[in-house]
């Protein structure tokens, strides 16, 4: 009969609990790791999504010409921004020109051709590329 009893004790007896699961420190410094990387990768992806593309691969992309202003003896990027256009502020302009052209400094050399913005193509004073023999 005793074997008996062994059988009923283990049919009745209640499953033990589970328990939450416990991370280690070595886990939680995993788990810390992996959503940082997850996260940094998220914040590139959206970052090269709302990077402003380069000018110049837009212009090219598009079939537009650059046209540009060749800087007279004496002239700087200043001078070109405010005859290009005067009611502007003019260190917005020479910034874009400075990025358009990748120039180190705002300093030009005279009988240097300058490309300007594609909005200022119908300008009077910028000449295109063709004219300057600087297009193909």
């Amino acid at each position: 009969m005793s074997a008996q009893a062994i059988q009923v004790e283990d049919l009745t007896a209640a499953p033990k609990p589970v328990g939450r699961i416990k991370l280690t420190r070595r886990g939680r410094a995993l788990f810390g790791g992996l959503a940082t990387v997850l996260v940094a990768a998220v914040l590139a992806l959206l970052a090269s999504f709302a990077a402003p593309s380069a000018l110049a691969s837009n212009a090219a992309n598009s079939g537009q010409d650059f046209h540009y202003v060749v800087a007279q003896p004496g002239e700087s990027l200043w001078s070109l921004a405010s005859e290009l256009d005067p009611a502007a502020d003019p260190r917005d302009l020479v910034a874009e020109i400075v990025q358009l052209n990748q120039l180190e400094d705002s300093g030009v050399e005279a009988g240097q051709p300058v490309a300007v913005p594609l909005r200022y193509n119908s300008n009077p004073s910028t000449v295109s590329g063709e004219e300057l023999g600087l297009d193909a």
